[in-house]
């Protein structure tokens, strides 16, 4: 098959997502690098990142090329030292690969790890503090994209915050739509990137942290291109990037917050993604599907579905199916279950996830695949 004969399919995915016309269309355009406008473009969404947890005059923003996993290797690599001791809150392969970066970068480091359909018990997190006097940061994921449970970073935000530790947050399927201000919850860093709930497009990610941390970091990081610090001195100086930037990325990520803004922030993103959230939860129930998390633990980001006890589902052929009919989903990820995951953010309206549905029940019937 020819690539442009593919059509623009919905990703019901946890990202990269589906994307408006007007995000791609800003993309059209070339951009000097060193040109007077596209420095006030990065200015701009420097300036609203940090505006979206609240956080004017004491946070900084540090954008970075690469993926997610590029910005919270450089959050963890720029921002702690050999002598410090971290706590990693594992649910997921996404707390599994903060504890591989600190492996990479030599980072002290003990691990509290429950069930990937389970969320940390906060008195056993306190016990871990208390038993361990040296340590010095605890990381956590705020949504882990691997089950779409919803972790409670509040609740460990107030009980870090009163051991006096630093918290730093992966922050990457939540930024944008749930949650996450300065004023009513305490942490020091957060990585998150564009292509998530801001509904930018892949190729940069971000790092928010307190603008006190950041000017004490120069020379902890052993990577020269993931040095937040280097980055960070260098745009504070003269507002430019020290390597080329991803021009045309940071063109749509400009207009996507531009867009994230006319809906209303997060609070109109949150209520959206809910909307969207529930229409699939309730359809894919009433279908006889089997949703991994409960309600409760359940975030509006990414949903994951037991794959039926049926000899006739086959994952490759029910996505090929689905991927026929417009729709991308996600395998699942889990260690526990065999599962398949989808996604309910993105540039998706609640049309979309009933349409969605209806490529679903058609794909059950043309398998003939029979659900308990």
């Amino acid at each position: 098959m020819m690539l442009s004969s593919l059509m623009d399919k919905k990703l019901l995915t946890p990202g990269p997502l589906t994307t408006s016309k007007t995000t791609k269309e800003a993309m059209l355009r070339d951009w000097g690098s060193r040109d007077i406008n596209f420095i006030e473009l990065n200015k701009s969404i420097r300036k609203s990142l940090i505006e979206l947890i609240d956080g004017e005059n004491v946070f900084e923003c540090v954008p970075m090329q690469g993926s997610g996993t590029f910005a919270v290797e450089a959050m963890i690599g720029s921002l702690t030292e050999k002598k410090s001791k971290i706590l990693i809150l594992i649910n997921g392969a996404y707390g599994q690969r903060m504890k591989k970066i600190c492996e990479y970068h030599n980072r002290p480091h003990i691990v509290y790890e429950v069930a990937e359909h389970e969320i940390h018990d906060l008195m056993e997190i306190e016990s871990i503090i208390d038993s361990n006097k040296d340590l010095t940061h605890v990381f956590g994921v705020y949504c882990e994209t691997t089950s779409g449970i919803l972790n409670p970073i509040k609740a460990i935000a107030d009980l870090i915050n009163k051991k006096k530790l630093s918290f730093f947050i992966d922050a990457m399927s939540a930024f944008g739509a749930l949650p996450l201000s300065v004023k009513n919850l305490s942490f020091d860093a957060v990585a998150a990137s564009s292509n998530k709930c801001l509904e930018g497009v892949p190729g940069v990610g971000f790092v928010l942290m307190k603008k006190t941390i950041i000017e004490n970091t120069k020379g902890n990081c052993q990577s020269l291109s993931l040095d937040l610090f280097d980055q960070w001195y260098a745009m504070e100086k003269n507002d430019q990037w020290r390597f080329t930037p991803p021009t045309h990325v940071l063109a749509a990520f400009y207009q996507a917050l531009k867009e994230h803004n006319a809906e209303g922030g997060i609070e109109g993103r949150h209520r959206r993604y809910i909307q969207n959230c529930n229409i699939i939860c309730k359809g894919m129930k009433e279908m006889g599907f089997k949703q991994l998390l409960p309600d409760h633990l359940q975030a509006p980001i990414i949903i994951t579905f037991i794959q039926p006890d049926d000899p006739n589902f086959k994952f490759n052929h029910f996505y090929d199916s689905l991927s026929e009919k417009g729709f991308l989903i996600y395998p699942g990820k889990l260690t526990i279950a065999n599962t398949f995951r989808i996604g309910c953010i993105g540039h998706l309206t609640s049309n979309d996830m009933y349409k969605a549905l209806e490529a679903i029940n058609e794909t059950i019937e043309k398998l003939n695949i029979q659900l308990n």
